[in-house]
């Protein structure tokens, strides 16, 4: 028979009532024994067994009062931040150690709400709420807090705590099969788990088994027809379990068939044995990919993408559902796998409940990411939902943070469709339409206020959502007095200089408006345009061409000729310019030349006949290297050694001397007296002399080149030994010394592993004498000219935050302290300079997108040492000018103008012309956009522009000097 246990489950195993039972005996034999010892002490403790036990309770209520100021401060601090996660967690735990369970209750309801929690918090919570109704039984509200656990994750532990909590409601009326009802459930859902759904399968045939049992007549008594067809159904149903179980390939399979075979009287049928083998078979092919996930390390992620792919190329559904959900429960907040599994649900199984509880799903784990909420949307209208729920969606859609101004107006965007396609334009007027439009309104007064408030951009400069509404209103309402509206409003907020955007409005009037409009526009985009005039003319003259009469004509060829010439002169006047600047330079350059020639005949002259050799090496070394303070910093990043590629005879007498090619130059040397003079002119023959005959053992592989050191650092070699001993044998040191015997600042280890190589990069940035060792790999420039060395991102990392503003006191501890209230911090850089001087800048990584999301919303515009502070995402500038890709626009182009970041405009995007050569003729001209305007409108084109060019992209060729002349002569 089978009988409910304490917590309201029943068992068709025993054993584990009867381990119960005797772990409770050995409790109270353990209890009397030291009731026991308590007693015989007691005489022995009059005085000062009262003063322990007192100690003992002054301690015990010491630390409730220490867990319930802490829980009071957890609880204050999820009023204020309702979607602090660690706070959520650490709460619980204290509630459920104090044993407060209506309040633990109520914070795991309030974490539920916002967040999915995960498998240890339900099970904990179900155990919780089993043993809490004890006393009164109410079975329903167990049974919905389970069904509640299994829209968060699909998880087998929790099913088949389900299905075990299931066997104790067999008493009431239907249990047996509500009982079965669950264990179907939850094979279902995980009965293809290759390494967990084993136990459920076990659980559901002990289940049958034990309902068998109950069904056998006592010894001795024959059963009746009744009682043997009822006994021969349960039998069955005890085949089709074994059977059904044998047919998937699960771990551990040849357990199960011995256990059938063992179990069964007519042994294993042969269409059984052909699904098991075929089923062993798939295992086989599964098994490397499970051994895979066995030895990896958490989350995973890489194991879980080849075994999605793989079970996407067998193509079973059901078996790519159940990897896609092993995968999300370790990588929950990953967005691209959950952007891949609804994508999957969505165009391959189209299950509506399957469909939209994983989207939802989705939303709750990672609500930061727009993608999401975007399908989601789309997943609802395609299912028919109602449209409260779309609308509902989006609210919270809007209120879930994005990272970028971008994406809200994304959302917006796929709200709007979702809307528009709601809407049947046959009617003049209708609800629908209505709500459109509000729409339409609040999301521009959206954008202006909450969007603008908070990144400090539109995030739709090319205001998108105006022009979708003003086609909306020309195509389907053939309303295009508020089309007119809109693109006036659109020019107003700074777009009418831009080609692209009047030719999109002239084509829009063209298609439903009218001539008179459309030449109005034309007129207005010729007056206006600043970045191609010469397009906006001609489309103009096309258009009276083929529409307008001999004045418009006229008319148009007067406006178009007399825009173009100002262009032209404007052009022409900053070529001029820039032609004399060009003169200039090398006039300048011209002179420092032939100052340099003269100084260095006047220093060979001075020179003695035997020091002639000495004089031409230095001066080749100047001119190679320039200023002798300059050289450190040309190679500060292990540019390599420039002699490389020169033969080994041609270069040894300046490798000895200077040391610029990688030898070991001479150290310093103290020189007093009159004979210094004579000691340092033959150093460098005596280092020849030594040099000679030593084999080159460089070896660039094995090399780090070290930089950023103290010029004034004495004995160079051996206090880098000391430092990069702990890397490994170090083959050579050798520091880079001038021609006087002074340390030059960077030198190279080379050691006698490839190993010590990777060990020695980590010592990076690492402080030297007070200031940051630079460690970088030894590479030649010469044959690896696009080698750079940057360790750090230069694209948008969107789980780090950065903080300018910050007071040059400022310490990692300080700021780790701030930033930890916000999430988990996994590293901290705070940017220095060369000398290792804080800049008030710092990078802080957290854990996920989420927090650094949260921190960014919290911290910015707070205040720190009477320093206010500015934080956003992490978007570095692109590490060189050159590299960084243009946007032009494009005619027709719907492309954003600006590409910053999310700090703004950074310093790459900074012009780096010098002042002196960026003056501006007169008062007449102001900088607009990156081109130069006059007072009366016109736009002035770089120095690439030709002057009397009439087409409208700029040449892509740079011109020359002999260009800029035929510029100037031209008449």
């Amino acid at each position: 028979m089978l009988t409910a246990n304490e917590d309201g489950r029943s068992s068709p195993n025993m054993a584990a009532k009867g381990n119960e039972e005797e772990t409770q005996l050995q409790e109270m034999e353990e209890e009397a024994a030291t009731g026991v010892e308590r007693e015989m002490e007691s005489d022995e403790e009059e005085g000062m067994g009262v003063e322990d036990s007192d100690e003992e309770e002054d301690d015990s209520s010491d630390d409730e009062k220490e867990n319930e100021a802490e829980i009071q401060r957890l609880e204050e601090q999820l009023s204020i931040n309702a979607f602090d996660y660690n706070c959520h967690v650490d709460l619980i735990k204290l509630l459920r150690q104090e044993g407060e369970l209506l309040r633990l209750r109520r914070a795991r309801q309030k974490m539920g709400e916002l967040f999915p929690l995960t498998e240890e918090i339900w099970l904990d919570w179900l155990k919780d709420e089993i043993r809490m109704t004890e006393e009164e039984p109410n079975r329903d509200k167990v049974n919905e807090l389970f069904e509640k656990a299994m829209k968060d994750y699909i998880c087998p532990e929790i099913w088949l705590e389900y299905a075990q909590y299931s066997i104790g409601g067999m008493g009431a009326p239907g249990g047996i099969e509500k009982a079965r009802e669950i264990f179907e459930r939850a094979l279902t859902a995980v009965g293809l788990h290759m390494t967990k759904g084993a136990a459920l399968w076990e659980a559901y045939r002990e289940f049958e088994n034990a309902i068998m049992g109950t069904m056998q007549p006592p010894p001795g008594s024959i059963p009746t027809r009744e009682q043997q067809e009822q006994l021969n159904a349960q039998i069955e149903r005890i085949h089709v379990l074994f059977r059904r179980q044998l047919a998937i390939p699960l771990m551990d399979m040849e357990a199960t068939y011995a256990e059938y075979e063992e179990w069964s009287d007519k042994g294993v049928p042969d269409t059984v044995s052909a699904l098991f083998k075929k089923a062993v078979l798939q295992m086989e092919k599964c098994k490397p990919f499970e051994e895979a996930l066995l030895v990896a390390e958490p989350p995973k992620l890489a194991e879980y993408q080849a075994y999605i792919g793989y079970e996407q190329q067998e193509g079973d559904p059901a078996r790519i559902q159940i990897i896609f959900e092993r995968a999300l429960s370790e990588n929950c907040l990953v967005p691209d796998m959950w952007a891949k599994y609804t994508k999957y649900l969505d165009r391959q199984l189209k299950i509506r409940d399957l469909v939209l509880s994983s989207h939802d799903r989705a939303v709750r784990n990672c609500p930061w990411t727009m993608g999401l909420w975007k399908n989601y949307l789309l997943a609802l209208e395609r299912h028919g939902a109602e449209h409260h729920t779309v609308s509902e969606i989006f609210e919270k859609a809007l209120n879930a943070g994005f990272i970028q101004a971008t994406d809200y107006v994304d959302i917006w965007q796929a709200y709007l469709d979702y809307l528009r396609r709601r809407v049947d334009f046959s009617k003049e007027s209708s609800r629908e339409l209505e709500d459109l439009r509000t729409a339409f309104t609040r999301a521009l007064d959206y954008m202006k206020q909450d969007v603008e408030e908070r990144f400090s951009e539109s995030g739709d400069p090319s205001c998108t959502i105006m022009q979708i509404w003003a086609r909306i209103e020309a195509l389907h309402c053939k309303n295009m007095q508020k089309a007119r509206e809109l693109w006036d409003s659109i020019m107003m907020k700074g777009n009418a200089k831009y080609a692209n955007m009047w030719l999109e409005y002239y084509n829009l009037e063209r298609s439903y408006g009218d001539v008179l409009h459309c030449r109005k526009a034309l007129h207005r985009a010729v007056q206006c345009t600043a970045d191609y005039p010469e397009h906006v003319c001609e489309v103009l003259l096309t258009f009276e061409r083929v529409e307008g009469s001999l004045e418009d004509w006229d008319t148009a060829v007067q406006k178009t000729e007399t825009r173009l010439n100002r262009v032209n002169e404007q052009r022409a006047k900053v070529a001029e310019k820039e032609a004399l600047l060009a003169r200039q330079e090398e006039e300048k350059a011209e002179q420092r030349r032939k100052a340099k020639a003269e100084k260095k005949s006047q220093k060979k002259s001075q020179k003695k006949v035997g020091e002639k050799r000495k004089a031409e090496d230095e001066e080749d070394e100047e001119d190679e290297w320039g200023d002798e303070s300059e050289q450190p910093t040309k190679r500060q990043r292990g540019e390599g050694e420039p002699g490389f590629n020169a033969p080994p005879g041609s270069l040894e007498l300046m490798e000895t001397e200077s040391g610029l090619f990688g030898r070991k130059g001479p150290p310093p040397r103290k020189t007093d007296g009159p004979g210094a003079k004579r000691g340092g002119r033959l150093l460098a023959a005596e280092i020849h002399k030594g040099q000679d005959s030593a084999p080159d053992t460089r070896n660039d592989n094995l090399s780090v080149f070290i930089s950023n050191l103290a010029f004034s650092m004495e004995e160079p070699e051996i206090k880098l030994r000391e430092l990069f001993q702990g890397c490994g044998s170090i083959q050579e040191v050798r520091p880079i010394y001038a021609t006087k015997g002074t340390f030059r600042g960077y030198c190279y280890v080379q050691f006698q592993e490839q190993g010590s190589v990777s060990e020695a990069l980590k010592l990076d940035r690492k402080e030297v004498e007070g200031r940051p060792m630079f460690v970088s790999p030894c590479v030649d420039k010469n044959k690896n000219p696009d080698f750079k060395v940057f360790k750090y991102s230069t694209s948008l990392e969107k789980h780090k935050i950065f903080i300018s503003g910050l007071p040059y006191s400022c310490n990692k501890e300080e700021l780790e302290t701030l930033c930890k209230e916000h999430g988990t911090v996994k590293d901290i850089r705070l940017v220095t300079n060369r000398s290792g001087k804080p800049k008030g800048l710092a990078y802080v990584e957290f854990e996920n997108e989420a927090q650094a999301s949260h921190a960014v919303l919290k911290m910015d515009g707070t205040v720190l040492q009477e320093h206010t502070l500015t934080v956003a995402i992490s978007n570095p500038p692109r590490r060189n000018v050159a590299d960084r890709p243009e946007a032009p626009r494009a005619l027709g182009s719907m492309m954003p103008r600006q590409l910053y970041g999310a700090r703004g405009k950074g310093r790459t995007q900074l012009s780096l012309l010098p002042r002196s050569l960026n003056r501006q003729s007169g008062t007449d001209s102001k900088a607009e956009n990156g081109t130069l305007q006059n007072q009366s409108g016109g736009s002035v084109g770089g120095a690439s522009a030709a002057a009397g060019g009439s087409g409208f992209e700029a040449p892509t060729k740079p011109l020359s000097n002999a260009d800029f002349a035929k510029l100037l002569l031209k008449k």
